[in-house]
């Protein structure tokens, strides 16, 4: 299958997949889902599932592709699926789920677009190995952000007015 197809592909599988892990903390409240999945409606929270979701999908990938870029290409996209969001979705900060589905969409489709020309480069080995690095040391950091929450309002959810998983008020 050629890269591009498969990245169409890969694109709509991740957006429908981002509703699955969006609800797995929820059916299934437990320490490790907790780093993996959102825990809250916050802003933050849902970078923790588009980060997850691209990731699961990367595994997805890597069992037609069989090449180590694929670590590479789903981490960057991945990481780099934050600021994209974040840009996007920021300066509208709204509750209409067409702007939160378009931002979702619109984010997904540029991250593997810039997956695809990264699968088309000449990556060593090393790099995928940065790149589980980079991974493991990404989960860390969400799992102290989701427990130690700074208090702004990328980490409130304005549902509850409560930040991460602690159960702190404003």
């Amino acid at each position: 299958m050629k890269f591009i197809k498969l990245k169409i592909i890969d694109t709509i599988a991740i957006f429908l997949l981002c509703f699955l892990t969006h609800n797995l903390y929820k059916w299934l409240p437990n320490s490790l889902f907790s780093i993996f999945f959102p825990v809250n409606e916050s802003i933050w929270e849902h970078m923790k599932m588009l980060f997850t979701t691209i990731l699961i999908w990367g595994i997805i990938d890597y069992f037609f592709i069989k090449n180590h870029k694929v670590i590479v290409s789903s981490f960057i996209s991945a990481i780099i699926s934050i600021p994209i969001y974040l840009t996007l979705f920021l300066p509208w900060h709204s509750s209409n789920m067409i702007l939160i589905f378009s931002c979702l969409f619109i984010t997904i489709a540029l991250t593997q677009l810039i997956s695809y020309f990264l699968l088309k480069l000449n990556i060593s080995v090393l790099w995928s190995i940065l790149a589980t690095i980079g991974i493991i040391i990404t989960y860390i950091i969400f799992g102290i952000l989701t427990y130690h929450p700074p208090h702004t309002s990328l980490f409130l959810d304005t549902e509850t007015l409560k930040y991460g998983i602690n159960i702190y008020i404003i």
